[in-house]
């Protein structure tokens, strides 16, 4: 193979290249980004980066990292086209052949029907971070809109620079779609331990330039109002070139799409879950950074060993670290051990679990499921609680 184009510079796709240089590839590696400078860490976005990190702290690798290992780099580009047919990509007008493409399109925020979004802002780039970095200033009044892992995370933040933060969740809990009953309770408790207000079940029906509205009636007075509300795939390049697309670029258990020559990885690809063999899309960068290592052993080497990495997502709030080895379905139950450990369960089968600041149990459920081995409840030498449906 000579030449593998990647489309898409964050996490996924850098990755991607680095993983084809390790793995042997000595082909022509071309990486492709629609933002300008260097490949760049998102999850410190919304955190670190805020209280202070510097632009030079987000870098991947530096520039002497993409010439020793002769990774071209296009970055401020978009990719108009894909030409299947061909085997080409079109940026600009320029019609560059591959014999094997990555899509690593990743996702953008969700901006969902709601009046007056133009007075809300996004965290989902650089430019859009430091732009709100720039705002955080002499205590203003910030008003949140969504209660999942980017919210939070920018609400203590928030609170931590010494601002006032009102969050506001259409859903009855906080983040209902990552974590347990039991473990969204001790968030919202430790966010109103830390000053800040939760609104909960309470959708906010229009953004205006001095806060917003809620359904109830209620106006939250705010000077700067986070749209947090999730993502969506960013597909339409594929569709447009006829891949097939649900919820996500649609890839087998090798991560290939329905044409051979196309592979696609993280946010924006849904793969068959090793575990069930449902149709999963993961907003993780622990997932793209899995992908790209699997697709890069297989082009550089032929590996033919399905994807199985095991799914874990963290969240850093506040003093707390949440951690979750494994991935729960809405319908799992609960059950919050006398550490604070939860686990949920499909059956008698843990399917995931979830801990604060407790990297050792954390690290043996991974390793658990890793092995291949249905982890049950007696790998938990605790004292069961009562177990929450």
């Amino acid at each position: 193979m000579e030449r593998v184009v990647i489309i898409g510079a964050g996490q996924g796709g850098f990755q991607a290249a680095a993983s084809l240089r390790q793995e042997g590839f000595d082909g022509e590696i071309l990486l492709i980004g629609d933002e300008q400078g260097l490949p760049y860490q998102r999850p410190p976005l919304s955190k670190a980066y805020l209280k202070g990190g510097t632009v030079q702290a987000l870098s991947l690798r530096p520039d002497s990292f993409f010439e020793t290992h002769k990774i071209e780099l296009r970055m401020g580009c978009w990719v108009r086209a894909i030409d299947r047919a061909n085997a080409r990509v079109e940026i600009d007008g320029e019609q560059i052949a591959y014999d094997h493409l990555i899509i690593a399109t990743g996702a953008r925020n969700l901006r969902p029907q709601i009046a007056g979004l133009e007075h809300s802002v996004g965290l989902r780039t650089l430019h859009d971070a430091s732009a709100i970095k720039a705002s955080l200033v002499n205590g203003v009044r910030v008003g949140v809109i969504g209660g999942g892992f980017i919210g939070l995370e920018f609400a203590a933040v928030a609170r931590e620079l010494g601002h006032s933060v009102t969050v506001a969740e259409a859903a009855p809990r906080l983040m209902a779609r990552a974590v347990s009953e039991p473990m969204s309770a001790r968030f919202a408790d430790k966010h109103r331990e830390k000053g800040t207000e939760i609104i909960l079940g309470d959708a906010v029906a229009e953004i205006d330039s001095a806060g917003f509205t809620l359904a109830s009636g209620r106006h939250v007075d705010t000077d700067l109002t986070l749209l947090a509300v999730g993502v969506v795939p960013n597909v339409e390049l594929a569709e447009l070139a006829g891949l097939h697309v649900d919820n996500g670029i649609v890839v087998d258990e090798m991560l290939v799409t329905s044409d051979p020559a196309i592979s696609a990885l993280g946010d924006c690809a849904a793969f068959p879950d090793p575990v069930t063999g449902r149709s999963i899309r993961l907003e993780s960068v622990q997932a793209a950074t899995d992908h790209a290592r699997l697709i890069g052993r297989r082009i550089a080497k032929g590996a033919d060993a399905p994807y199985r990495a095991v799914p874990w997502f963290w969240s850093a709030q506040a003093d707390w670290k949440l951690q979750i080895a494994g991935l729960a379905g809405p319908a799992d139950t609960a059950e919050e051990l006398a550490d604070g450990t939860v686990l949920r369960f499909c059956g008698s089968r843990i399917t995931a679990v979830e801990t604060i600041n407790n990297a050792k149990v954390h690290m043996t459920a991974r390793k658990g499921m890793a092995s291949g081995v249905p982890l049950t409840r007696q790998k938990f030498d605790v004292t069961p609680a009562e177990v929450l449906v």
